[in-house]
């Protein structure tokens, strides 16, 4: 399949440049499409023994979704589209106390958005890749060497590969970054919160179709969507001070413990999580002074993980990704200064993403009461015609 993105323009010469990507994620396969539109041969290695096609829903829009466009994604995803659907909110006993129609997030988001499951976009990049990458699951990174014209990654089946560029886009607990630059401890900010997210069956989740009901409360946020078979999900985030006792615990445990209390399809999703079929991790930043040294690169939440509170990851990674492969396009063989500039023009949106992402720990996960009822007036207000095209403003700002 050599029509996509932008060789379905023109044929893709092959420049003789190898590359290797570490993770099929977003951000690695995204990397992966996006070098082969440049001539690149790669190589992606996964530690997950297959492929990874669940996940929670993201948005794509501004530089997310036009990336996705540049990338040849739109066909691909155009279909899985949710679109927008009305959002309720409710008391914790499932109780309704203001709904808003889907017309209003549609009226504020415009319509160059799309509303996809992770999954979605992780199928239609690995369909794209797949037909022209060595994709190797079940191998992880032993040990990485680099001279001023080589990376060597050495793999756990012993397996050496040499290339001209190493893309470390294996995700917040990278081991790329573990052994290029340092461990985790040095780079990752805690966030004090948990995150939680799994599929649903859609008869189970006790709303009508098309409808997400979403509680939040002091230090905590539940929310349960309907949204047709295949297409139904459970997201939950609250406050912890202590993210090791919870990942021990396990999911299920410690999301049960955490919101057991509460109705409106709430208890019966909790009852639907079976093991290993949860997203469950801290929630952290990762920040760092530099996302290249020599041929070795970082991408995504490898480099600076702005987190579920951003809403702004998958979208991050597609235009990290198409970025990366215009800066190497610029500057030929000169890889090291196409790394520096490929970060001096990307890291000014990773630090506001970054801060809007602190900034939104506030909604997920509201400190008090009273911010608890700030934020339903502020629900409250965006359905008034005046205020609906202020926040459409804002949003669109927040995206140039």
């Amino acid at each position: 399949m050599e029509a996509f993105g932008r060789a379905a323009h023109r044929q893709v010469e092959p420049t003789g440049k190898r590359a290797t990507v570490i993770g099929a994620g977003i951000a690695g396969l995204a990397a992966a499409l996006r070098l082969r539109q440049e001539g690149w041969d790669v190589v992606v290695v996964e530690r997950a023994p297959s492929r990874r096609s669940s996940g929670y829903l993201v948005n794509l829009h501004g530089p997310g979704y036009d990336a996705a466009e540049r990338l040849g994604l739109l066909p691909a995803l155009a279909p899985r589209d949710i679109g927008f659907f009305t959002s309720v909110l409710v008391h914790a006993d499932g109780r309704e106390k203001l709904r808003i129609p889907a017309a209003v997030t549609e009226a504020a988001v415009g319509d160059r958005a799309l509303s996809v499951f992770r999954g979605d976009v992780e199928s239609a990049l690995y369909e794209a890749v797949a037909e022209f990458a060595d994709i190797r699951f079940g191998a992880t990174v032993r040990a990485i060497a680099q001279t001023a014209g080589e990376v060597d990654v050495t793999l756990s089946d012993d397996t050496h590969l040499r290339s001209d560029l190493l893309v470390g886009a294996d995700g917040v607990h990278s081991r790329v970054r573990e052994l290029v630059f340092a461990a985790e401890t040095e780079y990752f900010v805690d966030l004090g919160h948990m995150v939680g997210a799994f599929p649903l069956a859609s008869s189970s989740t006790q709303l009508p179709d098309g409808v997400g009901a979403t509680f939040i409360g002091p230090g905590r946020t539940a929310a349960v969507m309907n949204l047709g078979p295949g297409r139904s999900s459970a997201f939950f985030a609250y406050r912890c001070p202590d993210h090791a006792a919870e990942l021990a615990l396990g999911a299920a445990p410690a999301l049960t413990r955490a919101f057991g209390d509460l109705g409106g399809g709430v208890a019966e999703a909790l009852r639907q999580l079976e093991p290993g079929t949860a997203y469950f991790d801290s929630v952290g930043q990762i920040v760092m002074d530099r996302w290249s040294r020599g041929r070795v690169v970082l991408l995504g939440d490898a480099a600076w993980c702005v987190t579920v509170f951003a809403g702004y990851g998958a979208a991050l990674a597609l235009d990290g990704a198409d970025q990366l492969g215009t800066a190497l396009a610029a500057h030929g063989d000169d890889i090291p200064t196409a790394l520096d500039a490929w970060e001096t023009t990307l890291r000014p949106e990773v630090a506001k993403r970054q801060a809007l992402a602190r900034k939104g720990i506030s909604r997920f996960a509201p400190s008090s009461r009273a911010q608890v009822w700030a934020g339903e007036m502020m629900l409250r207000a965006i359905q008034l015609p005046g205020i609906r095209g202020l926040v459409r403003r804002a949003i669109q700002r927040a995206n140039n």
